[in-house]
Order: C-alpha cells, then sequence, then structure tokens
C-alpha cells in the first residue's frame, strides 16, 4: 500500500526516509518526509508513504527468535542470520518508497531505520534491534542512521517510548491539551498538555495492543490467521468479564512511568498459555478476542486516569498505528474514554498508518544534525541526547 504526496520544494529541506518495524513484525512502514534544515519539525510534508509486509515465514522466524525459541547453538547464528536479511529488507522498502515518490535515492539525505527489537530488557540496561545499518547504505547508498535506542538506555533510560518525540513536533498544539495513543504491538501513550514545553511531556508504554490480539488469533487458527482483520472476530466476541479483571491485575499496569515493554513481557508464550487456558474451557474463541481488545481500551483509560497529572478527564485522544484501523479497538476505547473525543491521527494532519516511519524519520533528521531527539522526561534518561548511529553513504554525510 502507498500513498503520495508531491514535495513542495522550500529551501533549506532534508530528505528522510523513515523505517519502522514494530512489536507485530509483520513488515516494515516506509515514509519519506520532507524537513526543515533546522531544530523546528514544522513545516513537514509527507512525500511518499509505503507499507511493506513480510512474508508469514520471515514473521514466524523473528517471533521465535525474541521468544528464546531458537534451540542453543542456533541462536546466535539465527540472530546474525535475521540481522543480515531484515537489513535487506529494510533497504528494499526504502528503496521503493523513493520510487513510489518519484524521487531517486540520490537525492535522499538519509535513511534512519528503527530495526526490528528482538529483545529489551531496560532492567539489565540492555535493549536490541536488528537489521544491519550497513546493508541498508550499502543497498541504497544513502547514510543510514540506526540504533537509536541504546544511547538512551547508557544514559540511564528505558530506551522507549523514543515516538513521543515526534508526537510532541508534530501533533502538539499550544490551544489544546492532546494525549496520543500508538497502538502498535504494544499501546504507547503520549501526554501533552497545552502550551507544553519538552520538558512537559508525559510519555510511556500503556501495555499491549495488538501484540496479544494477534498472536492469539495465529494460535486459535493454527497459523493460517496473522490478525483479527477489521476487528471481525472482536465484534462477534463477548467480554468476559473475569478475565477481563485478571488482566487488569497486571503489575506493569500499576507501575508509574517512566516505563517500556514488548515481546518479552507480552509475546508469543503469553498468547500461546492464554489461548490454550480459553480452548481447555471450551470457551469460544472470539469472545477471548474480544476481551483482549477490551483489556487494552480500559487499560489505556486507566492510564489516562492515573499517569497523566491531570484531574478532569482528557478531551481529546488521537490514535494511530495499526490497531487504528480496528474498528472494535476503537469502540472499544469510545467506551472506555466517554468523555473524550477518540479520532485518528489524521484529524490533526498526521496520516495515522504513515506516523511511526515518520517519527523515525525525524529522529533520523536530527542525528544528521546533531540535535537532541528524545525526550528524557518520558524515557527516564539523564540528559537530553542525539540518539543513533550513522554509516555514512556513498557520497559521504551530507550535513
Amino acid at each position: 500500500m502507498s500513498t503520495q504526496v508531491r514535495p513542495s520544494g522550500y529551501p533549506g529541506r532534508v530528505l528522510v526516509i523513515g523505517l519502522m518495524s514494530g512489536t507485530s513484525a509483520d513488515g516494515v512502514d516506509a515514509a519519506l518526509v520532507e524537513w526543515p534544515e533546522g531544530a523546528h519539525a514544522r513545516p513537514f510534508r509527507l512525500v511518499a508513504f509505503r507499507e511493506e509486509p513480510f512474508p508469514p515465514e520471515l514473521q514466524e522466524r523473528i517471533h521465535h527468535l525474541a521468544a528464546g525459541r531458537v534451540a542453543g547453538p542456533q541462536a546466535l547464528r539465527e540472530l546474525a542470520s535475521l540481522d543480515v536479511l531484515l537489513g535487506e529488507r529494510f533497504a528494499e522498502a526504502a528503496a521503493a518508497v523513493a520510487r513510489a515518490s518519484g524521487i531517486a535515492l540520490e537525492r535522499v539525505d538519509a535513511v534512519a531505520s528503527h530495526g526490528q527489537t528482538v529483545g529489551h530488557y531496560p532492567e539489565q540496561r540492555a535493549t536490541l534491534q536488528i537489521g544491519d545499518p550497513s546493508v541498508i547504505a550499502e543497498r541504497t547508498g544513502c547514510t543510514t542512521v540506526a540504533d537509536f535506542r541504546p544511547r538512551d538506555v547508557a544514559a540511564g533510560g528505558e530506551g522507549a517510548p523514543l515516538a513521543p518525540f515526534f508526537h510532541y513536533a508534530a501533533l502538539g498544539d499550544p490551544g489544546e491539551s492532546r494525549a496520543v495513543l500508538n497502538l502498535g504491538g504494544i499501546a504507547n501513550l503520549t501526554w501533552i498538555p497545552r502550551g507544553a514545553g519538552p520538558g512537559d511531556v508525559i510519555a510511556f508504554d500503556v501495555g499491549p495492543a495488538n501484540a496479544l490480539i494477534d498472536g492469539v488469533v495465529r494460535a486459535q487458527t493454527q497459523g493460517r490467521e496473522r490478525m483479527d482483520r477489521e476487528g471481525a472476530r472482536a465484534l462477534r466476541g463477548k467480554v468476559d468479564a473475569r478475565l477481563l479483571a485478571r488482566l487488569l491485575e497486571d503489575e506493569f499496569l500499576r507501575r508509574p512511568p517512566p516505563k517500556s515493554t514488548g515481546r518479552e513481557r507480552y509475546g508469543l508464550a503469553e498468547a500461546e498459555a492464554l489461548a490454550a487456558e480459553w480452548a481447555r474451557k471450551g470457551r469460544a474463541p472470539d469472545d477471548l478476542v474480544a476481551t483482549l481488545v477490551a483489556f487494552t481500551a480500559e487499560a489505556v483509560a486507566a492510564a489516562c486516569r492515573d499517569f497523566l497529572g491531570t484531574d478532569s478527564p482528557v478531551e481529546r485522544l488521537l490514535v494511530g498505528g495499526g490497531g487504528a484501523r480496528n474498528p472494535a479497538l476503537f469502540e472499544a476505547l469510545r467506551s472506555a474514554l466517554t468523555c473524550t473525543r477518540v479520532e485518528p491521527f489524521d484529524a490533526a494532519g498526521v496520516p495515522a498508518q504513515a506516523a511511526e516511519a515518520m517519527a523515525f524519520s525525524l529522529l533520523g533528521r536530527n542525528a544528521l544534525l546533531g540535535i537532541p531527539n528524545h525526550l528524557p522526561r518520558c524515557t527516564g534518561a539523564r540528559r537530553p541526547l542525539v540518539l543513533g548511529e550513522i554509516v555514512p553513504g556513498r557520497a559521504g554525510i551530507r550535513r
């Protein structure tokens, strides 16, 4: 799938391709964005966007590696193999979005790749994203920025969430308080009060979103389906109040921010355990999917009440990520947040499906220019830093 917008051509622009493969590991999003050459993010322009899905066998390899299901003697070999293979996939996605834009890769200032997270253990000061940036730089010829999270972790942070830097820059409004919710494999929430400066933003991972829902659907269908497409299963199902109450007792949900999580907590093993428990009880499969959708929505509502530092209900919630395409999840959010206007990112001028890739495009631009590109209050890092390691392209680093 692709969208295209012709560049504006204003002077001093920086063209950066952002690449994002999230916790679901279902493919790579690629966004070519035109940014000002300076500290400000606006005006920005999405030039082109593409979604490049991974084949099911690649997704399974990623999930099995992240879940520790690769046999010991083979684990290191598989890690190294996927590092190179994903680098090739990311390079192909960068080339595809450049073709969709009609802009030659030679004119692109940088490619910024989030990489594929296969391990995130901030309590051990460790995080690992694969998708070799040297492969990306060699295949595209573009300077490549990658490995954004480790520097934040080295400075005492969680290494996540990083997208709130983009949320603040692109979605903040001096005249309105806004909550921004990204529904990828994990749900992360950003609170941008009216007139906020960077130090006023609150952001953190709430808990699971698509990671458990997709994992349960795959387990229930023996891999024939990879997700609850259009929320069809959840819409047919009925929420189980007892299981929902149990899920909401999750310790991570009560932990105050800054906090982050991933598939190491809400991954394949957890999804398969839930599906197996449900099957043993002889319960309708769709009821489990509906309950997990309600779990995500209720966890978000609780986070808004408990951690945003506001006594009044959130007036507006902007939603992006893959979950923004799930009608069941959208309806569950509206039911859980009855006093809140729930809308997609598009209502604020950012295409919901492109937002994560656009975020890393911005982080890459800042790294290229030597400008801090995270919000330390949100990650827990000791000070503002320039995140990302840079691999020069064929023409060297342009900025």
